[in-house]
């Protein structure tokens, strides 16, 4: 499933306007009204939020405050349409290839809608215009840029991001509420040693900030809570203090666990996939993970699973097992509200977690303990209640926290200390305080077709979001470039995380990934390894030349055999919290009493409530 907000975000388009322009134009529609000036509406307003003007019109156009450089100095801002689009000259805003038509025009026909009436891009080459006519560039001066959303759609003021017109419920809106934060910085202490001072000038106690229950009267103490702001942040990381196997941490993430020689660690890469396993899939998986393929341990490749409840087939989730994969959860309901995952209560969390391994452990009968990850629907972290559940519940792991697109990869780490990375995407919730918990990055994957040539573009956490991606072709360079750039710096470990959809969209896909796993298995310094077994290594970490006999690697090493049912039982089922709704579960194990849902995961049956 695609989150539609986040794809849209590249949709976006920022045109320049002269500031006396918008106020004036402004005014003229309405009237000599007492109008705010550009100051005033930007008075400690953040240079990346979104707001309208008027309520009236189509909910499309927002406008940000953007001043460019200490001296207001002239800039040009560069729009890159994204890759399959092109820019529309007339209309000033990206659309399908097909719709534009005219690549050969190199500046809008109507002067009078410029700042000033002056020409833009003029110097532009025609050849030039050929070879990057997905891109414009736009004269800026300091002042408001605005912002249009695409046709059909309309700009949610709170998501800060473009989303269908339903689905958009505050058009009545101007901007964003503003919420109160405490006074944490001055120059002379105002509270007394261990007090900290709300947003009104109240004293309440250093601990009881950033615990989700408002103790200030202005509620401050829970509006300044992100990893750079908590006052009771877990700690930047110290070394000396953090030591595997339990614990591992540096200070910018890149460091080799063991100080062991680059040359000398394998180049781990983890497959993954999210999403129901059943019919649709298991020929997929059955494709990639045939048995025939082996490391050079001789132990047979694996893949991690992180699998959500609806429409699973158990049983073919115990075969799974069987054969060696990792099974992880992905949450039982897989709710599409992306604030239900952000804001999530550690009950919220609980019942979504706990519960969907408590369905995999009995229903795909996977009793050895083995479930002990976490992927986040959407990969919307829930902050700090997450992993106090996380560690709870002993789950070992979480495998939704992203980090941007560097230079050098990032090596998975605990969270006793202050993660590495910025806190990566729109409007994450990132965990602040200390957790004894691994965080198996995602580290972001470079898309660009020609990374020697092509300017930089947003990275890419899973793959089917690398929307430039589009044939076979383009597929083996992304995987072949993001191998090189873990193998040739500190080879951290490459993950490739799917959707099967996207893999049984197009045959080359999956030709493709089976010919990079085959090249890779050609060398000896490549493993396709689960998560567990990345976290094996970090705690116990092994150079290439004992790695053969590495025994954490050496479990269910070639597993053979047949699965444990051929036909399970198919059992029709419902639930009161799914009303109207007949669903089949697929289990070798027995039929529970009830379809298993949020509130009654084993489906024995609700217990009486008033």
């Amino acid at each position: 499933m695609v989150v539609l907000p986040i794809r849209l975000c590249v949709f976006f388009l920022v045109l320049g306007l002269g500031v006396s322009s918008l106020v004036r134009n402004k005014r003229q529609d309405e009237g000599d009204g007492d109008e705010p000036s550009v100051d005033e509406l930007c008075s400690n307003r953040p240079p990346d939020e979104y707001f309208r003007l008027t309520t009236e019109g189509d909910c499309r156009d927002v406008v940000r405050c953007d001043k460019a450089g200490e001296n207001g100095v002239t800039r040009l801002a560069a729009v890159r349409c994204p890759n399959g689009l092109a820019f529309d000259i007339d209309r000033q805003t990206c659309d399908w290839k097909t719709n534009v038509k005219n690549c050969d025009q190199l500046e809008i026909n109507d002067s009078t809608t410029r700042d000033g009436g002056g020409g833009v891009g003029k110097e532009r080459k025609t050849e030039e215009k050929t070879k990057k006519d997905s891109g414009v560039p736009r004269c800026t001066k300091s002042g408001i840029k605005q912002i249009t959303c695409p046709s059909g759609l309309a700009f949610d003021i709170d998501k800060q991001t473009c989303d269908w017109r339903a689905k958009v419920t505050n058009c009545d809106k101007l901007d964003k509420p503003r919420k109160v934060l405490p006074i944490l910085k001055t120059d002379e202490p105002v509270c007394p040693e261990g007090k900290l001072s709300c947003g009104n000038g109240e004293c309440i106690e250093k601990e009881l900030f950033c615990n989700d229950k408002p103790d200030c009267k202005d509620e401050s103490d829970e509006n300044a809570c992100t990893v750079e702001s908590d006052p009771n942040r877990a700690p930047d990381c110290d070394p000396t203090q953090c030591i595997l196997p339990d614990c591992f941490c540096s200070a910018d993430g890149t460091r080799i666990p063991g100080q062991i020689e680059p040359n000398q660690v394998p180049q781990m890469i983890t497959i993954t996939f999210n999403g129901a396993v059943n019919v649709d899939n298991i020929d997929l998986y059955e494709e990639i993970f045939n048995g025939a393929r082996q490391n050079p341990n001789g132990c047979q490749i694996r893949g991690t699973f992180f699998v959500s409840h609806k429409y699973t087939n158990y049983s073919a989730v115990q075969d799974l097992h069987r054969r060696g994969h990792e099974i992880s959860v992905f949450s039982l309901t897989h709710k599409d509200d992306p604030k239900y995952w952000t804001e999530g209560s550690y009950d919220d969390w609980l019942a979504e977690m706990a519960g969907a391994r408590l369905i995999i452990e009995r229903f795909a009968n996977v009793t050895d303990g083995s479930v002990i990850g976490v992927r986040a629907p959407y990969l919307r972290v829930g902050g700090n209640k997450q992993f106090e559940m996380m560690a709870d519940q002993f789950f070992v792991y979480d495998a939704s926290i992203t980090a941007p697109l560097g230079r050098v990869p990032i090596w998975p780490y605990t969270l006793y200390f202050r993660m590495p990375h910025k806190c990566n995407g729109n409007a994450q919730n990132c965990p602040s305080r200390s957790h004894p918990v691994w965080e198996m990055v995602m580290n972001e994957l470079d898309r660009r077709d020609d990374p020697t040539f092509d300017e930089s573009l947003p990275g890419c956490h899973m793959v089917d979001s690398c929307s430039n991606i589009q044939t076979g072709e383009q597929f083996a360079r992304l995987l072949r470039h993001n191998f090189n750039r873990h193998f040739n710096s500190n080879r951290a470990p490459l993950g490739l995380h799917f959707h099967a959809s996207w893999l049984k969209s197009k045959k080359e896909f999956r030709e493709e990934l089976i010919k990079f796993i085959e090249e890779m298995l050609d060398r000896n310094d490549v493993y396709f390894v689960t998560m567990l077994q990345v976290i094996q290594w970090m705690q116990n970490p092994t150079e290439l030349t004992a790695l053969r006999d590495f025994q954490e690697w050496k479990e269910k090493c070639d597993v053979k055999g047949q699965p444990y049912c051929s036909l399970p039982n198919a059992c029709p089922l419902t639930t009161r919290e799914l009303p109207g709704e007949t669903l089949r579960l697929f289990t070798c194990m027995e039929c529970p009493n009830n379809y298993p849902w949020i509130l009654d995961p084993t489906g024995d049956g609700f217990s009486a409530k008033k």
